[in-house]
């Protein structure tokens, strides 16, 4: 068994116009008050990282680690969750996604899709300069708008999806593997990748890719209703990185998984800050512990509740008082005996 690391915090929800969430010196006082010792960096906020620059320098690495770790703070792992997206769109949702490109590749998909390959590319090189070895991302998707078959799927377009899905990523993952580092697929709704089974026939694909690895975030199982502690069970070998997000699932008389096309409040399935909804961290944590997961816990802040301060407040303690010191013995050594095969062979009868 292992220690999970933390408490750490993803600074996407964050930044900001106004201080302290405006430039990466602030930012990392700030979080290092509240008594976090990670910061995990979305690269596409300018002014935490020069994802090129990364790519490219090690030097600028070691400064910006440098400077974080002046703050008693250590980066747990780059995210590309925006760019990830945009490896593979559907046409429905173009127009919607050309909101994560630059301008000068907007309208044009194909042009978009190179520049998000690129951006993974130089974010598995920053990667590794920054000596992580894991990675959290998003898989994108082709065929998610036909999630509920109505009208039917035509026989072979969900084996075609994941074939092209698997083509487009395995240069990506080869280019990560060659730096060392395992690319971490949050499976979420409005991924392809977005569950268990999907993960699987996306393994496939990939030939059991040893980087096609996963963040974990049960507050995407919940709610979609899948046991998200068994999910453990089957992937632990495969989880490298940890969002600590909440959530609930209430559903009534007239809603429940879909949500009836209404706001985060007044849907069944919601986020929460920590401590607020009805995932059940106490098991997670000590599953996660027993399988030796010993990556960090990174709280993400989504709720449609509570502010992002007072949830940043609470997330760190939360963390802090979920993350188990496993035990390097058993309880009973004391009343243990040195082995004498002889008499083990007596209690046998052998």
């Amino acid at each position: 068994m292992k220690t999970i690391k933390g408490p750490a915090i993803f600074l996407a929800q964050f930044m900001g116009d106004e201080a302290p969430y405006n430039s990466l010196e602030s930012i990392c006082q700030w979080a290092s008050d509240l008594g976090y010792k990670g910061i995990q960096i979305p690269t596409w906020e300018s002014r935490l990282i020069d994802l090129e620059k990364a790519s490219t320098s090690k030097t600028y690495c070691d400064e910006l680690k440098g400077r974080i770790a002046s703050y008693g703070l250590e980066i747990t792992e780059l995210s590309t969750h925006l760019q990830g997206q945009l490896i593979a769109v559907n046409p429905t949702y173009d127009s919607m996604f050309d909101a994560f490109a630059p301008d000068e590749v907007k309208g044009n998909p194909s042009a978009r899709q190179a520049w998000a390959v690129n951006q993974l590319m130089m974010a598995g090189k920053a990667s590794e300069h920054l000596g992580l070895n894991a990675h959290a991302t998003f898989s994108g998707a082709l065929i998610w708008q036909t999630v509920y078959p109505w009208p039917q799927r035509p026989e072979g377009l969900v084996d075609m999806a994941f074939t092209e899905l698997g083509k487009r990523w395995t240069p990506i993952l080869d280019h990560f593997d060659s730096c060392g580092v395992d690319v971490c697929y949050e499976l979420h709704p409005g991924e392809d990748l977005h569950d268990g089974i999907t993960y699987e026939m996306f393994l496939e694909k990939v030939n059991g890719h040893e980087r096609a690895c996963l963040t974990y975030d049960p507050s995407h199982f919940l709610l979609q209703q899948l046991d998200y502690l068994q999910f453990i069970d089957f992937y632990h070998e495969r989880i490298r990185a940890f969002h600590v997000k909440d959530a609930e699932f209430n559903p009534t008389g007239k809603s429940g998984v879909y949500g009836g096309y209404q706001g985060w409040n007044n849907r069944a399935g919601r986020f929460r800050s920590l401590g607020d909804g009805q995932v059940d961290f106490k098991s997670i944590f000590t599953k996660l512990s027993e399988y030796s997961y010993d990556g960090w816990a990174v709280m993400e802040w989504e709720c449609c509740v509570k502010s992002p301060e007072q949830g940043a407040r609470e997330g760190a303690p939360f963390i802090k008082e979920h993350i188990i010191e496993v035990t390097g013995k058993a309880f009973d050594d004391f009343a243990g005996t040195e082995v004498d095969e002889s008499y083990l062979k007596g209690l046998l009868g052998i």
